[in-house]
């Protein structure tokens, strides 16, 4: 039977991601994956993990949610899952428990990540992070857009969570000012999140039709990334439109934040194609800031390429939390 008793977990709209936060150091093991909609609650998934792994009742629970946490409470986006503190609390017979958002999860991975584990955008090249304080953030489009930033005061990490994403979009080219007005007659308002996320790309494609005045079949995101690897002209456009706004959102949230020490990019989607990412626009739209622009050339930008940035920032919260029992 493991010893280590430091649940965490990652849980998203289809899947949840269960592990076991190591104790010596950031980390985790005996990770497994379960389908959400196999299970009533949060608490019956967590029991049928520990049973399988043959592990005791947890003393620490770490859980990081798609979703915003609300009076100590998640309603996992696109899940029936809620996730209490109360309910895990009395579930478990623990009162050591944590709910986080999946990108507060990210965010505190970042100080522990390895040099292997991030792929330089652009110049600067990347700098270690402050041994004082410093202050980071992190985007990434899944199904929809995150955005958290982190700032370190003394000893102390603290997240800054929010809903930048769903802030209105700025368009800052012609191109971008006609793909906002056809999206406009489809959505009452159109925010970064309906431009920058899986079915963000899938809005642009279709814009863009509609400018060009092409009918164009109707593609998942996935399919336009790989009809674009495939030279498709129109697939090719909406990716370059996508990175491209997606850097003007990570600019204009690294200059709300003032995160000076970097920027970095998280999300499945990013992730899955490295080499168009870094060769795409976003490091110019992410530096286009007219009179902040020198400010923005300074501000390193890198990929996250670890598989479980979210578990690796919950294992670190875990050990935090199980320091002060």
């Amino acid at each position: 039977m493991p010893e280590n008793t430091f649940l965490i977990a990652d849980i998203g709209g289809t899947n949840a991601r269960f592990a076991l936060a190591d104790a010596a150091a950031p980390g985790f093991s005996q990770e497994q994956t379960l389908q959400c909609a196999d299970f009533p609650s949060v608490e019956a998934a967590i029991q049928h993990y520990l049973d399988d792994i043959g592990a005791r009742a947890p003393e620490v629970i770490c859980l990081a949610a798609a979703g915003p946490l609300v009076d100590n409470h998640i309603k996992v986006t696109n899940n029936h899952w809620v996730l209490t503190i109360d309910d895990l609390s009395a579930a478990f017979a623990t009162d050591a428990v944590r709910l986080m958002n999946d990108f507060e999860a990210i965010a505190y991975s970042i100080p522990v990540l390895g040099d292997d584990d991030c792929l330089a955008v652009g110049f600067p090249e990347p700098r270690p992070l402050p041994g004082g304080d410093y202050s980071v953030a992190v985007v990434g489009p899944g199904t929809g857009l995150g955005a958290v930033g982190l700032r370190k005061h003394g000893d102390v990490l603290i997240p800054i969570a929010g809903e930048a994403s769903h802030g209105g979009f700025a368009p800052e080219t012609r191109v971008q000012l006609d793909v906002l007005i056809a999206l406009r007659e489809e959505f009452d308002r159109v925010s970064s999140e309906r431009l920058v996320s899986g079915a963000g790309l899938e809005n642009i494609y279709w814009a863009l039709g509609q400018i060009h005045h092409a009918s164009l079949p109707k593609l998942s995101a996935r399919e336009i990334f790989a009809a674009a690897q495939e030279s498709d002209e129109h697939a090719a456009e909406a990716v370059a439109l996508f990175f491209e706004v997606l850097g003007q959102f990570a600019g204009n949230y690294a200059l709300a934040l003032g995160a000076s020490d970097g920027v970095y990019i998280a999300g499945g989607i990013v992730r899955r194609y490295p080499e168009m990412f870094v060769n795409s626009r976003f490091r110019s739209g992410f530096e286009s800031k007219g009179r902040h622009r020198a400010i923005m050339e300074r501000i390193p930008t890198q990929l996250i390429m670890h598989e479980q940035p979210g578990l690796l920032g919950a294992s670190y919260v875990a050990r935090e939390m199980a320091g002060s029992l």
